[in-house]
């Protein structure tokens, strides 16, 4: 049975979703599995973001449908991208390259087919009228050819990974999770390897954090200690045992900082 992800900033308190998935299951009896429906409203990163770090978990041939679509009703055009394992239904707005990149051997393209697209089509509404019935005609066997043109063209985005550079790593934060989490950029294998234990001075701007603990895990540390660990997704997390790291160091997604081993 194919399988078809719904990722959106759409919430559940409306129909929105409910209306998506309704489309698909009028179209293909694929199975329909919720990514999420709470990125923050028009991030288009945080939801690039939550879908690299989920489509890799996802059997071969999953389509993925990602709507953060600030752009919905303009000239930005709407893409399926096809890559070695998985497929990619979403906006032209960079939402979907970064899983592209990481699922690797994409192809990109334009939605042009009027034919599998819901009429009236809604100006406001794209993810129920042309991203999930494009999803679930692609999940019903409908080949790329019938549905779209391929294209070179396509709003691209990358999350590079931090570095080394000289007695320093730098990095970004990419996404704070509900816990206040600072999911970093740095990935475990630049860490040195014997740091588990060792104190870190953290960076950011003018402020400076001395004597940052590492742990293997959260509970590690003292309860309301901020400590620096490797989370789930294998990127060196920034964290506060049952605090808010982004709430205390007063950090957001997009900032960057150094980390300094002593």
């Amino acid at each position: 049975m194919k399988t078809i992800t719904f990722l959106t900033d759409f919430g559940t308190k409306g129909a929105y979703v409910a209306q998506m998935k309704g489309v698909v299951s009028s179209i293909t009896d694929a199975r329909i599995i919720d990514i999420t429906h709470e990125v923050s409203p028009h991030n288009i990163r945080e939801g690039a973001f939550l879908l690299w770090t989920t489509a890799p978990f996802f059997p071969v041939g999953t389509v993925h449908v990602a709507v953060v679509d600030p752009g919905v009703g303009t000239e930005r055009k709407g893409l399926v991208i096809t890559t070695k394992k998985q497929i990619l239904v979403g906006p032209d707005n960079g939402i979907l390259l970064p899983t592209a990149h990481l699922l690797g051997d994409f192809a990109v393209y334009e939605i042009t087919n009027p034919k599998y697209m819901i009429h009236p089509l809604s100006r406001t509404f794209h993810g129920r009228d042309i991203f999930a019935p494009v999803a679930a005609y692609i999940a019903r066997g409908v080949p790329f050819s019938e549905i779209a043109t391929q294209t070179t063209h396509f709003v691209d985005m990358q999350f590079f990974v931090g570095e080394h550079r000289g007695d320093r790593i730098v990095g970004k934060i990419l996404y704070v999770d509900r816990f206040g989490n600072l999911i970093t950029n740095i990935p475990h294998d630049i860490l040195p390897g014997d740091i588990e234990g060792k104190k870190i001075t953290l960076m950011s701007g003018e402020r400076r954090w001395d004597q940052v603990v590492f742990v293997p895990s959260y509970g590690y540390a003292k309860q309301e200690e901020l400590l620096v660990t490797v989370g789930s997704n294998h990127f060196l997390e920034i964290s506060v045992n049952q605090g808010d790291a982004a709430r205390t160091l007063g950090m957001q997604a997009d900032n960057e900082f150094s980390l300094v081993f002593s």
